[in-house]
């Protein structure tokens, strides 16, 4: 009875936000409170569940997920995208034209907000496309996929730094295998797909296009790259010295205190702000205007994450969690799997990719010390089940077909595909990983 009592919750959730057209964060407390009372709760403590769930999912998050967004405001509007962009074209050619640009969105990505990438790399794809007269699509196709990617593989994006801290796992090594599960991926949904739509030569809305910034205005290749991959730097360095100090003693701790998220970010902001602002002359007035627009764009996001932390609460406290965790464990699946595919049915029926992560951790995270299953390539089977087929209930859809002037069937056969490549390879990844690590 319980597990049809989180499913019947969970379909509650898809009707509210799909069909209601009810604000996510809002749909998440209604399910919340209507869950605890079908599980007979007592009321006080549901409300309690809510508020604990709420603080503990955004208390160690919120600083991350701020600065994060911070940092890619101050790469993107600094002209720092677009000075990647350009030398790993000028330095690839114009024959792996696609490679470059799938870096781009690679190194720009792991620091900026996905919608926030989507809207400020596109018209550099439709620039390119101008200037080889190749078609958009062609183009958009391995940049697009190399964003999603890091939305759902890697912190500090919203939905993996949330993951991370729920099943318990270590965001540096996340990372790492993150990135050694991102680069098939990539590949695979970038170039390698995008040979076969070569065909689809619409062009994209004027409004869409957007003039480049002037050479001269653009930051240099070092500072731009340096103030993009700093986090990943950090967190890949903090966690390998890890491995090989030993621990308890001072240099351990301090590297330990080094790697903390909150450290990373905060110190990849500050150093954003010299290398991309104060250096190069930026007004101070424009810079904290970039900071508060920022802030602004990752509200909803913030919203949508603490609800999702009342509903992950619920299921702890009313102890139906524990009930699922043996229920799913005699279905004598692997772990990754039925994360993935937990994830993968949520995202197909409600389209957010963070609300499918996110909702996901809350059923899976008891199998985790249960199973002895490795949390790192959990929070990597999760992000990338969240990923899967993205349809027209999703905005990131419609975004895409809007930019490029694509039909819905069109858009359906190659951003629909593309996602799907990207969630599925990572599943595949992280069941190979698991065999080694």
């Amino acid at each position: 009875m319980p597990l049809l009592i989180v499913i019947a919750a969970i379909l509650l959730l898809v009707v509210l936000v799909t069909w209601c057209k009810i604000n996510t964060f809002v749909s998440f407390l209604i399910v919340s409170l209507l869950m605890g009372l079908a599980l007979r709760m007592d009321i006080g403590a549901i409300t309690q569940s809510i508020q604990t769930g709420i603080g503990k999912t955004l208390g160690s998050l919120i600083v991350v997920i701020v600065f994060g967004a911070m940092l890619g405001k101050l790469v993107a509007e600094s002209g720092a995208a677009q000075r990647i962009a350009g030398g790993l074209m000028r330095l690839l050619g114009p024959r792996y034209i696609q490679w470059s640009l799938m870096l781009t969105g690679f190194i720009v990505g792991i620091p900026l907000f996905y919608n926030i990438g989507f809207v400020l790399m596109v018209p550099l794809i439709f620039t390119v496309a101008a200037q080889t007269r190749l078609p958009t699509v062609y183009l958009g196709i391995p940049m697009l996929a190399a964003l999603s990617v890091t939305h759902g593989y890697l912190p500090p994006h919203p939905s993996p730094t949330a993951l991370v801290q729920q099943f318990h796992a270590s965001m540096g090594l996340t990372l790492l295998y993150g990135i050694l599960l991102a680069i098939p991926a990539i590949i695979l949904a970038g170039p390698v797909f995008s040979r076969y739509l070569k065909r689809y030569a619409s062009e994209p809305g004027k409004m869409f296009v957007a003039p480049p910034l002037p050479e001269a205005e653009l930051p240099g290749m070092f500072p731009s790259m340096f103030a993009a991959m700093l986090p990943v730097l950090l967190l890949a360095v903090t966690a390998l010295l890890k491995l090989w100090l030993p621990a308890g003693e001072l240099p351990y701790k301090i590297v330990t205190w080094l790697g903390d998220p909150l450290i990373v970010m905060l110190l990849a902001v500050l150093n954003g702000m010299y290398l991309l602002g104060t250096r190069r002359g930026m007004p101070s007035k424009k810079m904290l205007g970039l900071m508060d627009d920022a802030v602004k764009d990752v509200a909803v996001i913030i919203l949508i994450i603490g609800g999702s932390g009342a509903l992950t609460q619920l299921l702890h406290d009313s102890k139906v969690s524990d009930y699922i965790a043996e229920t799913l464990r005699n279905m004598h699946m692997h772990p990754l799997l039925l994360a993935w595919g937990i994830a993968a049915i949520i995202r197909v029926c409600i389209g957010s990719a963070t609300v499918a992560g996110l909702t996901t951790a809350g059923i899976v995270a008891p199998l985790i010390a249960s199973s002895g299953v490795n949390p790192n390539l959990m929070v990597l089977a999760t992000g990338a089940g969240s990923l899967m087929f993205s349809h027209v209930n999703d905005a990131g859809f419609w975004m895409f077909k809007e930019y490029f002037n694509l039909s819905v069937k069109d858009t359906i056969k190659t951003w629909s595909v593309m996602e799907t490549i990207v969630s599925v390879t990572g599943l595949i990844g992280s069941l190979l990983l698991s065999m080694i690590v």
